[in-house]
């Protein structure tokens, strides 16, 4: 790992979450990732199950969490199962976890390795009445690949056909959605090494730039500041490639004139960050630019303002996009005429904002958490609307990162330069 040790505190704490909503007389397993091939001898760039790394802190491939808090034996109540050291292998593929090196970064004291586990984990089960097996259940998530979590169950109901079987996905949901202070520590971490860089960016963006030029900055300051990697594909889109939402082509000329839009974010001990910003390749907003990044900016901080615990995410976008029909309305995008004659089901304002205004951020970019309960103290969302104009060949979406409190939200990019007069300045600098 590129990162500095976690505190382990976050894992002992999390799995202390897990445990407190499980049924008496149950046992939870969870497995890590498989490993992906790509082509030939070659592999995937390894990457943890998300449930496995939020109850444990561990990285390596071929581990195993199992709790079992009513075991009467208080040493089989957490177990972390791990691939055996093998010289050979290590020579080839770098070094594996010792027990106490995996003790020091989850906290669980009860480490056995994978290949002694058959054995131990049968008596287990039939000290339990029900099992929860895990599904890294996501509801953006369309995977056809049969994936270890959906192997390992069928295995499960196999061998063991007369236990009770529960999805830990519903306790996983509602537990990681809250984040303590110890894991919004480390967002934060994410965070200031994705605000150095945007800053630097500042400096290095002008006419003639390529957008993979761009990306490359990202990926060295980045890693310069010990992040994993970017949190996902960065977007570097110039021009009219800001309307394309997903757009991670980055191989084209920023032009004199054109806006960019960036959406990029460090990946920090597993945790993301997610910030957007659109600017000037030539470092000036023209007059008209300056408008719509204005109204963008105006949705934004209306959206950040009424983000607080209770309201759900429908009701949410809801009020975001009447705000938008007003503020559309006044930069002159809409007409009342539009209004007067929308479809309730496809509002006027969704021809210049076609997406969500918010979504769960942890340490998956598009974290779990509810859509429709209401929002809690403790969750984070993104804040992220933006204005698509095809006729002025113009995109621009604004970002922010918010941490729910009890009486409001606070913004964990608040030093991140947001406004015209403070990126025009800085990119004056250079």
């Amino acid at each position: 790992m590129k990162y500095l040790p976690l505190n382990s505190s976050i894992f002992i704490q999390n799995r202390q979450r897990f445990i407190e909503k499980m049924d008496k007389k149950s046992i939870a397993i969870f497995n890590s990732n498989d490993e992906l091939p790509t082509n030939g001898d070659q592999l995937h760039t390894f990457k943890q199950n998300s449930d496995l790394f939020w109850l444990t802190g561990i990285n390596q491939e071929d581990t195993m969490l199992i709790l079992f808090p009513d075991h009467p034996d208080a040493t089989c109540r957490e177990v972390l199962v791990l691939v055996r050291p093998n010289a050979i292998k290590e020579k080839w593929d770098g070094h594996r976890l010792r027990k106490h090196e995996a003790q020091a970064i989850s906290g669980i004291q009860t480490i056995v390795w994978l290949d002694s586990l058959e054995g131990l984990l049968q008596p287990w089960i039939h000290l339990a009445d029900t099992i929860y097996l895990n599904t890294n259940e996501n509801d953006r998530k369309d995977n056809h690949v049969p994936v270890r979590d959906y192997r390992y169950a069928q295995k499960m109901k196999a061998q063991y056909p007369l236990h009770q079987y529960k999805r830990s996905a519903s306790i996983i949901r509602e537990v990681r959605a809250i984040k303590t202070s110890f894991e919004i520590e480390v967002m934060q971490q994410a965070i200031n090494i994705t605000d150095n860089t945007f800053r630097r960016l500042l400096q290095f963006i002008k006419p003639g730039v390529m957008e993979y030029e761009i990306e490359a900055e990202i990926w060295h300051s980045f890693l310069s500041q010990r992040a994993t990697r970017p949190a996902y594909n960065s977007i570097i889109a110039s021009g009219d490639r800001a309307r394309t939402l997903h757009y991670v082509d980055n191989n084209q000329e920023c032009k004199d004139g054109e806006l960019i839009l960036m959406d990029f974010g460090a990946e920090y001990g597993n945790y993301c960050a997610d910030l957007t910003r659109t600017i000037p390749v030539n470092g000036k907003f023209s007059r008209r630019q300056k408008t719509v990044y204005n109204a963008c900016l105006h949705l934004h901080q209306y959206a950040a303002s009424i983000l607080k615990p209770g309201i759900s995410i429908i009701d949410y976008t809801k009020k975001v996009g009447d705000e938008a029909t007003i503020v559309f309305q006044k930069i002159g995008l809409l007409r009342k005429s539009d209004i007067k004659n929308e479809d309730p089901d496809n509002r006027a304002y969704t021809q210049y904002l076609y997406h969500g205004i918010s979504h769960h951020l942890g340490i998956d970019v598009h974290d779990v958490g509810t859509r429709i309960a209401p929002i809690k103290a403790g969750m984070v969302f993104t804040v992220e609307p933006g204005i698509y104009i095809e006729e002025e060949q113009m995109g621009i979406r604004i970002e922010n990162n918010f941490w729910i409190t009890k009486s409001g939200n606070k913004d964990l990019m608040k030093n991140i330069p947001i406004t015209v007069e403070d990126i025009e300045a800085l990119m004056k600098r250079k």
